[in-house]
């Protein structure tokens, strides 16, 4: 049963719901708004990935996927599928990270729940993702690797990974605070991460040991079941997402129980 800052603190964004949304939607007004061509460099840069991915591994370099030999692009939609979903993961992560030393002004000068900060990361990064996504299924739609109904299968998918980048952004937002270094071994540890999941290469070609050692990554499960879909174009094994599951469970307690302890002390901190 949730102890009662825990409800406090999902009244308290409910209430401020408005400050949230109108942020969220300043921050994106004000990423493009100097621009030239404005909101259109949201759909280039994501345009711009797919179309390069696409020729060099479709086109020049040509690498085979087992099991997909005749599907047209199939290392370009793995790739992508991959890449996608970590964006969102690591811009999460990485905002979070700084969320509360970013906002230090913010936070000396006006008085609203601290926890508004983290879910207008997450819906920003939501944002950005859905742009992404978009542009994405797009090309699927061209090349004739549409996932049809599977798309459904997102949702649980994208509720558990954004749930685990939250939980896991919290407490490294407060961490970071308190211990400055923190913020600085996120960043470094991203980048061995990205390397260490399976996204530019598959999983099938380590070493069987390797492969072993891969269940304690736990972007693992979570990547391959978004390749499943649009690759495979098979329902993902939701069983593997088991431990996954589980992490961001506690990770959400732990990060939330930690960010109430310390949220007091902030103001001091920063």
């Amino acid at each position: 049963m949730p102890r009662m800052p825990d409800l406090l603190m999902f009244r308290a964004l409910w209430v401020y719901r408005g400050f949230v949304w109108s942020s969220v939607w300043r921050e994106f007004n004000a990423r493009y708004r100097e621009s030239l061509l404005g909101a259109f460099w949201s759909v280039a840069n994501p345009l711009t990935m797919i179309v390069i991915y696409t020729v060099i591994f479709g086109q020049l370099m040509r690498p085979t996927l087992p099991g997909h030999e005749g599907t047209p692009f199939a290392f370009s939609i793995y790739l992508c599928a991959g890449v996608i979903t970590w964006a969102l993961f690591a811009e999460m992560l990485g905002r979070l990270n700084g969320v509360f030393l970013d906002n230090g002004n913010l936070i000396k000068k006006s008085n609203f729940p601290r926890i508004c900060l983290p879910a207008i990361v997450t819906l920003s990064a939501l944002v950005n993702f859905g742009i992404i996504l978009s542009i994405y299924l797009a090309f699927l739609a061209i090349i004739g690797h549409w996932p049809g109904w599977l798309l459904l299968a997102l949702i649980p998918l994208v509720i558990l990974q954004i749930l685990f980048a939250l939980g896991l952004g919290i407490l490294l937002g407060t961490l970071n605070v308190f211990f400055r270094d923190v913020g600085q071994l996120t960043g470094v540890v991203l980048q061995f991460w990205f390397w260490l999941t399976p996204i530019v290469y598959t999983l099938s070609i380590l070493p069987e040991g390797v492969q072993d050692a891969m269940r304690f990554n736990p972007m693992q499960p979570i990547i391959a079941a978004y390749q499943t879909i649009f690759l495979d174009r098979q329902m993902p094994d939701f069983k593997s997402l088991i431990p996954f599951s589980l992490l961001t469970a506690f990770l959400l307690i732990l990060g939330g129980r930690f960010f109430l302890s310390r949220v007091g002390e902030l103001v001091d901190e920063l």
